[in-house]
């Protein structure tokens, strides 16, 4: 969005030149793209910042330096000015409003724009906090927190275990971590099949996830849907010769106490989960693009959107897709004075002044459900969220966790919300 000054502002500022939202923000992320950006923190509570189903998270120094490499001369300028003040948010005004599309910012203004005619294309962004009820540890909670089990490996730091530099000196801490938190152990949540019933009802364009757990494919979501931010532990590669690995190679290797070695060639496989120090899968960059400006409908779970560039994608939507957050605690939410130019990426406004953006706080299993009770699909989720879990147990001791689950493509899919 475009901004203006008023009178107030100085000369000296009335010539800087204003990106659109659309142009800068598809600079910022061409730039953030190419960096090697680690992926991380996506928790959804208040006392606990991530999952083992994503890597750490950067500092907050390295947010901050993050944030003014990818300014420009005059988003300095506006940033120092107004800290100076010379003038203050109020001396700017949205050049053209966005348009409106909810008739109620609430979350029963949200269910009836799902089930209009205009709402066709849904995103969904998750992070950590759909997995946590499936049993899946965290990584800070005191006591029980992955980081404060991690003693026994004698790393320097914890968050060595997923740095791809130590990883290639000393695998076997990694490997013996994964034994522990390898996918086929834990069963998908109600918010995982909140999300497959989205593509079943022919709404859901792509899921976003920052988790490597494989619950997304656990619960059936077709995989040409998903994509994987942070990589998954579904395919493995040689570090080496770069041979691809199946998820059953590198878990016999694991379970038997081995570091899986490539076949070909004496280098190890990995799983192909992104650490630090190496960039994120090709698909996250590929699919972005082209799927946020079709985006008519956003919906965020369980995550703290504080990592980037995962955090940034709520903002590469049109000005006027409503954008709904299922969160413990608020969040994605950035101070008004970064907010005027898209500094920090604009994010979501959740006070009394916004248009479009709506938070639906609590439990992200319990909100799913409420929202599939208020689109009518309450007893529909209830049955598949039964029926899958019984499936699985079925499957407990079959050789290949998550198996492939049939439900109908697209062509073939049941009714849309809005019939």
């Amino acid at each position: 969005m475009r901004f203006r000054y008023v009178s107030k502002v100085s000369n000296r500022f009335s010539n800087c030149q204003y990106w659109t939202k659309v142009s800068r923000r598809n600079f910022v992320f061409l730039r953030k793209m190419s960096a090697n950006s680690p992926p991380g923190k996506s928790g959804g509570h208040e006392t606990v910042d991530e999952s083992p189903q994503n890597v750490p998270p950067t500092t907050s120094m390295e947010s901050l330096r993050n944030m003014f490499r990818d300014l420009d001369v005059d988003d300095v300028r506006m940033y120092l000015a107004l800290k100076l003040g010379l003038f203050s948010p109020q001396d700017l005004e949205p050049a053209e409003p966005p348009e409106k599309v909810l008739d109620e910012v609430s979350l029963d203004g949200i269910v009836r724009w799902i089930k209009s005619d205009r709402c066709k294309k849904i995103i969904t962004l998750s992070g950590a906090g759909i997995s946590t009820s499936a049993g899946i540890p965290d990584f800070r909670s005191p006591e029980t927190g992955l980081y404060h089990n991690l003693q026994k490996y004698e790393l320097p730091q914890p968050q060595a275990i997923f740095e791809i530099n130590f990883f290639r000196q000393n695998p076997k801490p990694f490997f013996t971590l994964a034994k522990e938190l390898f996918p086929g152990s834990f069963k998908p949540t109600i918010s995982h099949y909140f999300i497959r019933l989205l593509h079943e009802k022919g709404l859901l364009l792509r899921h976003y996830t920052q988790n490597i757990d494989t619950l997304e494919r656990g619960a059936g979501i077709p995989e040409e849907k998903l994509v994987e931010a942070h990589g998954t532990f579904y395919t493995s590669h040689c570090l080496d010769c770069r041979k691809e690995y199946p998820l059953e190679f590198v878990k016999e290797r694991i379970f038997a106490d081995q570091i899986p070695i490539c076949t070909e060639c004496p280098g190890v496989v990995k799983p192909d989960i992104v650490f630090f120090g190496e960039s994120l899968p090709e698909r996250f960059q590929m699919c972005l693009e082209e799927d946020f400006k079709q985006c008519d409908m956003l919906i965020i779970m369980g995550s703290s959107l504080e990592v980037q560039p995962f955090a940034s994608l709520i903002d590469m939507v049109p000005d006027s897709c409503p954008r709904l957050l299922i969160n413990r605690e608020k969040a994605g939410v950035r101070p008004p004075i970064l907010r005027i130019r898209g500094l920090m990426c604009g994010g979501l406004q959740l006070d009394e002044g916004s248009y479009r953006d709506v938070a639906r706080l609590g439990d992200c299993d319990e909100g799913c459900q409420d929202l599939a009770d208020r689109l009518g699909w309450g007893d529909e989720l209830r049955a598949l969220v039964a029926r899958e879990h019984e499936r699985l147990d079925q499957e407990l001791l079959t050789a290949s966790p998550h198996a492939p689950v049939l439900i109908p493509s697209e062509a073939n899919a049941g009714p849309s919300a809005s019939e």
